[in-house]
């Protein structure tokens, strides 16, 4: 298989369903946005030197995967067919679990903090920011999307957050207090 198909050179994509749609459609926008997310979690990991933060993120890198894949699938019969690329409130509950954890190890927070400190916070800070753009972009499409989809973003960027001040406090890195 090549990895060039000549099927996008007009400006058109195909989703999951075989409808063709525009590649400034909404709904290419908004799984654009979840792969930019991915790939900066990807940047993110290759500075980060902590296994425990980094299987976490690869699972959740594989998430992102099945929510991107719902996204290009208006008909929603992809999870159906294909439990890989299911999201569930269980994958949300994970999440929330996972902030919890990372908290304990942390300092109240007191006051915003500027984004930033060690490189892998620092990706973490600009993943965040990403995950939030990408939520924006999928509370615009139409039809809504599954709601579960928007509480997994939510709590994702929250879990991004807290990880990079983990990440931070575990490099002796102080944050910095707005």
């Amino acid at each position: 298989m090549k990895i060039y198909t000549r099927t996008g050179d007009a400006g058109e994509t195909s989703l999951f369903d075989g409808t063709r749609v525009s590649k400034h459609d909404a709904r290419v926008d908004a799984y654009g946005e979840v792969d930019e997310l991915n790939a900066c979690l990807g940047f993110a990991r290759s500075s980060l030197g902590d296994r425990e933060l980094d299987d976490e993120i690869v699972r959740i890198q594989r998430d992102l995967f099945a929510l991107g894949a719902q996204l290009a699938d208006p008909a929603d019969t992809i999870a159906d067919r294909v439990t890989k690329a299911a999201i569930g409130d269980a994958d949300v509950v994970r999440l929330e679990a996972l902030i919890d954890r990372f908290e304990l190890e942390l300092p109240p927070l007191r006051r915003f903090i500027l984004a930033g400190g060690s490189p892998a916070a620092a990706a973490l800070h600009l993943a965040r920011t990403v995950c939030r753009r990408a939520e924006r972009r999928m509370v615009s499409l139409r039809p809504p999307v599954d709601g579960v989809l928007l509480r997994y973003v939510n709590r994702l960027s929250d879990l991004l957050f807290v990880a990079a001040r983990l990440v931070n406090k575990r490099a002796g890195v102080a944050e910095i207090e707005w």
